[in-house]
Formats: C-alpha cells, structure tokens, sequence
C-alpha cells in the first residue's frame, strides 16, 4: 500500500524569492492556511459523522493543524506581525474543489485526496522555505512542520483506502497530483504557500 505522493511538478524557485522577500506576508498566509487546514479536518468531522474508522485521525490532524497555527501565531506575535483582518481566498484550493464529483461518497473521496494532495504541496514549500532560512530556530520550525504536512499527506490517503477500492483511489490520486500541478503553475506568484 503506497500512502506517499510524488507531486507532478516541482514549485519554482521565483516562489521561493517571493516567499523569502517578503517572509512577513508569507507568515501571515501560513498562519490563514493553518486555520482552514484545521477547519477543514473538523469539516469533515462534521458532514461524515457515520465514518467512524477515520474520525479519531481527523481529530487529531484537526487539532495538530490548530496547534500549527497556534506556533505561526506566536511567532509572527514575537516579529511584530499581525494577522490579516481577513483570510483572502484561497484561489488554488478553490480551483481544486471545482473539479471535485458532486455525489455523496464520490465527493467524499475526492476531498480525502484533495487533501492529501495539498498537505504534501504544504510538505515541499515547507522544506524548501526550511532550507532556504538562516536563523537556525525558524529553520528547525520549518522542518518540523515539513515532516508534520508529510505524515498529513499519507494520513488522508489511508483514510480513502478505508472506505474505497485500491485502484480506484490511486487512478483518482493520479487524477489529482495532475490537476494540482495545473493549477500550481498557474497560479501568480506571491509570497503565499499556494
């Protein structure tokens, strides 16, 4: 059983300049990426309450996610940096969810995958931004959530496993790691984690 992605298409490095010109800004959209992550995990919590095999993990990535953004927060609090008054759409999940089927169980899966498509995009800028950092506390942080987004990308994987067929969730991943890498090279680059 294979749970680990291989991403389609690698981020670019002009993403990374953005991210490091203006890491202020790119904290500020981290920390709005750790709250809906976190939402996301208890929405989930909340539409399948009759999936009980996987509740306990969305649980716990639900509260993993708020306490990632607890740890942003008190790090942009110690640089002076505020949160945003609003959270800006997130035109790159939102492209995603379009080409998400419409029934139930359909639905079901692809957010599942949709999910474990953008921890492991979260996984590779995280360890790009670790690498790319100097302060070695900021450095350590950065890897550390970078091995945290990686586990969440394997975690949504086995949770499709549970409720649907082997081939069918790997031919729909497939799908999707394309999908995704249409929709990240498109996207205008800014000093966002997508």
């Amino acid at each position: 059983m294979k749970l680990n992605l291989d991403l389609a298409t690698d981020s670019k490095q002009e993403w990374l300049d953005a991210v490091m010109s203006d890491f202020n800004s790119f904290l500020q959209d981290h920390a709005d990426c750790e709250r809906k992550a976190s939402s996301m995990a208890m929405s989930f919590v909340a539409k399948y309450p009759d999936r009980l095999a996987i509740l306990p993990e969305l649980i716990e990535t639900g509260v993993e996610e708020l306490e990632h953004f607890r740890d942003v927060y008190q790090l942009m609090q110690a640089r002076g940096v505020q949160l945003r008054a609003a959270m800006e759409e997130d035109l790159y999940v939102k492209q995603l969810i379009k080409k998400c089927h419409s029934g139930r169980n359909e639905r079901f899966m692809d957010r599942l995958l949709i999910a474990s498509v953008l921890e492991t995009r979260g996984a590779e800028r995280f360890r790009l931004v670790a690498e790319a950092l100097i302060e070695p506390d900021l450095k350590k942080f950065y890897k550390r959530l970078w091995t945290s987004e990686a586990k969440h990308g394997h975690i949504f994987v086995k949770m499709a496993l549970e409720y649907f067929d082997k081939d069918l969730v790997y031919d729909r991943l497939q799908w999707w790691i394309d999908q995704e890498a249409e929709v990240i090279d498109g996207l205008e680059i800014r000093p966002a984690l997508h």
